[in-house]
């Protein structure tokens, strides 16, 4: 058996046992914790975030990253502001948001899957760039006042107790495991993040894959950054702001190699839950947003150094190893005779 599908199961273990950690945690500082609607407006808090996060999984497996998808969230938020308050149609404007977002990440793909530059330099240009848009378009203003349809999309349950992004999210989680898991298009993900070259040797059109993955990125978090607006029913042009600290954590805690080429969303789904968890306690506690930030940072470095140092102690394992195998033995007693 190959080590990675059980290291990855461990790792999966670990975070299970956490996740039940941290609940017990906030039950005893909350005995409505576990109620039905507290766990709802868990979801619905950062929901947004997390339909961002099924994407970053494909990208990150695929060994890349992109750092500008919480700006692409805040300019797609800001330009359905700014069109709705010049009058434009809100479904008009929604449709120029997504396709703003689809572009973003059409130039990004362009750069990194054509021309070759490394995903960690242009879409940290983007995160600056989106940025800079956004807060161009509303100058510094906060703009809301939305129809009741789209308020109502973004507030108001739609099917019992579960909004409509919640209930976009499950679905698009259960189409994101079938894709990975289910099709070529899946595997070629895993390929490329493995080994690039080896890929395209075997005709697999690399470019191809991460142009579609980054322009998937760009529609889905214009998407969520549409969502966000709608939730909250009013948007500045530091919305979404800092939220890819989160989403990145998120994909690494899973277990999704910074490397690429290896992890399952399975591994994702509980580090979702262990970060949503952990920043509901952390508010129960009373512990200030920027101690959260600094908490969720120190997790998103143990989620590299910890498989990393991991990787390394197997490597060490397996070069000490044939030193003192009893295969090796027979040959030293023969040089000793």
């Amino acid at each position: 058996m190959s080590p990675l599908p059980s290291l990855l199961r461990r790792w999966e273990a670990l975070l299970l046992a956490i996740l039940l950690v941290v609940v017990l945690f906030n039950v005893t500082r909350s005995p409505f914790y576990l109620r039905i609607d507290n766990l709802i407006n868990l979801f619905e808090l950062s929901i947004e975030k997390i339909i961002v996060v099924l994407v970053m999984t494909f990208i990150i497996i695929n060994g890349e990253i992109d750092l500008s998808v919480a700006s692409v969230m805040g300019l797609a938020a800001c330009v359905v502001a700014r069109l709705h308050a010049d009058g434009v149609a809100m479904p008009l404007a929604v449709l120029v948001a997504l396709l703003v977002g689809l572009a973003c990440g059409a130039f990004n793909g362009f750069w990194i899957a054509y021309v070759g530059l490394p995903s960690l330099a242009v879409t940290l240009a983007g995160l600056i760039g989106y940025r800079g848009a956004a807060r161009i378009l509303l100058e510094d203003k906060s703009i809301g006042n939305f129809p009741e349809w789209f308020n109502v999309l973004g507030q108001q349950p739609l099917i019992g107790p579960f909004p409509f992004a919640i209930l976009l999210f499950f679905g698009m989680l259960i189409a994101a495991v079938i894709i990975l898991q289910r099709t070529t298009f899946g595997r070629y993900v895993y390929v490329i993040g493995n080994n690039k070259e080896v890929a395209r040797y075997s005709g697999i059109q690399v470019r191809q894959v991460k142009m579609r993955l980054f322009m998937a990125s760009g529609l889905i978090a214009a998407l969520a950054g549409v969502l966000l607006a709608a939730r909250l029913g009013a948007v500045r042009g530091n919305t979404a702001e800092g939220f890819e600290l989160d989403i990145i954590t998120m994909v690494l805690l899973g277990g999704v190699s910074i490397f690429g080429g290896s992890g399952t969303l399975t591994g994702v789904a509980l580090s979702i839950l262990i970060i949503l968890n952990l920043r509901n306690g952390m508010s129960l506690a009373n512990i200030t947003g920027n101690t959260q930030t600094g908490v969720i940072g120190a997790l998103l470095i143990l989620s590299v150094l910890v498989p990393n140092l991991v990787s390394q102690a197997r490597g060490l394992r397996s070069r000490v190893r044939p030193a003192s195998s009893p295969l090796a033995q027979p040959s030293q007693e023969v040089e000793m005779s």
